[in-house]
């Protein structure tokens, strides 16, 4: 973006994660005031004049005790109207998990599209853009913002991570269900171009209907290789146990997942301390606080998105392109 700053905030919840952000970036957070009234209601401001400036303010949207996805929702934008009733020229949120984002479609009579009303309360408050990482459904996305959706992805982190693992069996990239081809396809295919060597598809089936998951069709060659398993989100960790076991059962002899979001509701540290999950990769966009210490320590690890976030960032206040960022 030609003429006018750059100014960057990071409200309450995504405060450490913004310090990192603005590190990498090279922009220090501007000030802003968040205050609590009496009678549960709440505002915040920047503490700095906003007039003409390209704005970025940065909220990870998951919940946690004391704050909710809806509050931290709700406060957001409150601030992000708040800019652009300062004059602000230009406001983008930067969410790196955005809540509802599941939530893109009617699976049952009468059900709410859920991201379609989210993406209306950013619209409602003038938003420019929305800035998130490894959506659940980019077409229902990108179809429901009228704003302008940004997008990005990990593969790049992923591939570092895998490298470092020492594997030295060939690998078979494994969609977890159906709607998960398209992304394991597009890491497939990044993953052998920096192995300079094929990479097998696999994709094993699920349903879910009342909280039941179900499904037993699995294809994909497996025998003697390493298998990583990649989504979008781990909740309770039952489709990464049911693919990873797939996988085993099959003949993988090593088998990894990685997902952008560990939310790891639930039981999900039982659920996923399993003899067929070796370890399983994660971002930083949602702390890991509800899994067990222990396991997090021998069976976790946890991906920096801050540089990602700074460089696209950068790219948006400049005009430049993210297209590089979201292909590799």
């Amino acid at each position: 973006m030609s003429g006018g700053g750059i100014r960057l905030f990071a409200l309450a919840p995504s405060q450490e994660w913004g310090a990192r952000v603005s590190r990498a970036l090279g922009v220090e957070l501007a000030p802003h005031e968040e205050r609590e009234f009496e009678d549960g209601e709440h505002k915040s401001r920047p503490l700095v004049s906003v007039r003409n400036a390209d704005v970025y303010v940065l909220c990870s949207l998951y919940g946690e005790p004391g704050r909710s996805a809806n509050d931290k929702l709700i406060r957001l934008l409150f601030f992000l109207g708040a800019l652009r009733d300062a004059a602000a020229a230009r406001v983008t949120a930067v969410v790196p998990y955005l809540c509802y984002a599941r939530k893109d479609r009617r699976s049952k009579t009468r059900d709410p599209v859920t991201t379609r009303y989210v993406a209306g309360l950013f619209e409602s408050v003038g938003v420019d853009a929305v800035l998130t990482l490894d959506v659940h459904n980019l077409a229902a996305y990108e179809n429901a913002f009228r704003c302008r959706p940004e997008h990005l992805v990990p593969w790049g982190l992923y591939l570092d991570w895998v490298a470092g693992l020492g594997v030295t069996e060939d690998w078979v990239v494994v969609a977890p269900d159906v709607g998960g081809i398209k992304r394991a396809q597009l890491f497939r295919d990044l993953l052998a171009a920096r192995l300079g060597r094929a990479v097998e598809l696999a994709v094993v089936e699920k349903a879910r209907s009342g909280g039941v998951v179900s499904g037993e069709l699995v294809a994909g060659a497996f025998e003697g290789r390493a298998a990583i398993v990649v989504d979008d989100i781990v909740a309770s960790g039952t489709t990464l146990v049911r693919a990873a076991a797939a996988a085993r059962s099959r003949g993988a002899r090593r088998v990894f997942a990685a997902a952008a979001h560990g939310l790891f509701v639930g039981d999900a540290t039982a659920t996923l301390d399993t003899g067929d999950l070796e370890r399983i990769a994660v971002t930083d966009t949602v702390p890991p606080w509800r899994l067990d210490p222990d396991f997090a320590r021998r069976r976790l690890t946890v991906l920096e998105t801050a540089p990602l976030f700074a460089e696209a960032i950068r790219r948006m206040h400049e005009g430049g392109s993210l297209v590089e960022l979201v292909s590799s």
